[in-house]
């Protein structure tokens, strides 16, 4: 009984310290912002590029389809965190193993969760180096010459003092921040490709980008993928949700329900207006990140690409966390390393640097966006919560939610299989005329 007691103490303790549970303090408009910032990020400005390998028709209907399945499954998830009595999942692994079993549970979620966490940072070092170096080379031909390797170096060194942040919640202020910003840049975005497509909308190509079967083919793959990663918050919903606060006659699902309605509002309004201007504006010839393809005005572009800097820096650590939640758990639990902030300064920033490293090594942001974007977010945004929705509440075949979850699936599960296929084209192509370390 006392080695019990002591074992659930330890654990407590733990938790206390882990940066996912530390704090449970959180408000309702806490789960807007980090929703917010985890989902509009690098992938919204890649949505014009997903449009011109789809069509209109294609691309609207992808767009929308994916919109109206991860809020689904989102709710799934919100209703899942504490599904029973007393306790609560406050990671998406402790879900999976009450869905799957202890072994089973861990293994098929964790591995999943952490692609996509460290995926979207590798992304991110790529998109803040990139819409950095974008941002000064509108503002002055000196910064021209300056490599892109240097900008994510750059974009590294502030991310290795932002991850001493110790807990989830104490990142609300730069998760607020970053989620202004996301939204600043998406109607800086949409303003300016409609002022451009005015200037030269009848001299643009609205056709599928690529001529040829194969090229339409495999850009429709990488473009499902594109989309994917633009709808990737799920991987962290049960993390958001366990710092708000819960008791019986106030559970955590409302106000973080209520955080997520008001997050995938801005989600849509965001996403539609930058796909829909930027493939108007620019046709088939947009680029796979729509500032590129927008130049003025000069210093309107350049805040632009400055607060997409901004916003994937606080986006970055809104998805590290995870991984430092579950870095610092193994280290203290399994390596038997004492917590505390010489753990913490080491065990993050070797996380950051080798994130960046393989940023400067493949910096090719749209087939990122596909490969990574089918690989993994496609399952633990599309169906993954379905399929633990379908073992734990055992809904009646044919009912709503057993046929609305059996839809998820089947969605989720083609993007899956498809999409990377056309992100490993992308960034095989891409190759052929990169230099290392340019």
């Amino acid at each position: 009984m006392n080695a019990n007691t002591n074992e659930e103490q330890r654990q407590k303790d733990l938790n206390d310290w882990l940066p996912i549970t530390a704090s449970r303090k959180a408000k309702w408009w806490y789960s807007a912002f980090h929703n917010v910032t985890a989902v509009v990020g690098a992938g919204v400005l890649g949505l014009p590029f997903a449009m011109s390998q789809l069509g209109w028709v294609g691309g609207l209907t992808t767009l929308s389809v994916s919109w109206v399945v991860t809020f689904y499954s989102l709710w799934q998830m919100v209703e899942l965190h504490e599904w029973v009595p007393g306790k609560r999942f406050d990671r998406y692994p402790e879900l999976g193993q009450h869905a799957f079993g202890e072994k089973l549970g861990y293994w098929l979620v964790m591995p999943q969760q952490m692609m996509v966490q460290i995926a979207t940072d590798i992304v991110y070092m790529v998109t803040g180096g990139k819409s950095l170096k974008k941002s000064a080379d509108l503002l002055h031909p000196w910064f021209h010459d300056i490599r892109q390797t240097y900008y994510i170096i750059f974009f590294a060194v502030i991310n290795l003092l932002l991850a001493q942040v110790p807990n989830f919640n104490s990142l609300k202020s730069i998760s607020l921040t970053a989620a202004i910003m996301s939204f600043g840049y998406s109607m800086i975005a949409f303003v300016a490709s409609i002022f451009k497509g005015i200037d030269h909308h009848s001299h643009v190509n609205h056709g599928i980008r690529s001529e040829t079967r194969a090229g339409t083919t495999f850009g429709i793959f990488n473009a499902l993928g594109t989309i994917a990663f633009a709808f990737a918050a799920h991987s962290i919903a049960l993390e958001i949700q366990a710092t708000i606060p819960s008791t019986p006659e106030k559970p955590s699902k409302k106000p973080m329900w209520l955080g997520c309605v008001v997050a995938y509002i801005i989600v849509a309004a965001c996403y539609l207006s930058v796909a829909i201007s930027g493939f108007w504006a620019f046709g088939n010839t947009v680029e796979d990140d729509v500032l590129i393809s927008l130049d003025h005005p000069r210093w309107l572009i350049s805040l632009a690409n400055f607060m997409v800097f901004i916003h994937v820096l606080g986006g970055y650590q809104v998805f590290a966390m995870p991984v430092f939640d579950l870095i610092e758990s193994y280290l203290v639990q399994r390596r038997n390393f004492s917590p505390g902030t010489s753990l913490r300064v080491i065990s993050r920033s070797i996380y950051v640097s080798i994130t960046a490293f393989i940023g400067i090594c493949v910096p090719f942001f749209g087939g990122l966006l596909g490969f990574f974007g089918g690989l993994a977010f496609s399952s633990t945004s599309f169906f993954l919560p379905c399929i633990m929705w379908l073992v734990i509440c055992k809904p009646k075949p044919w009912s709503f939610h057993w046929t609305a979850s059996w839809i998820c699936i089947l969605v989720g599960g083609v993007i899956t299989i498809l999409a990377p296929i056309g992100g490993a084209r992308t960034i095989i192509l891409s190759a052929k005329t990169y230099k290392l370390f340019s």
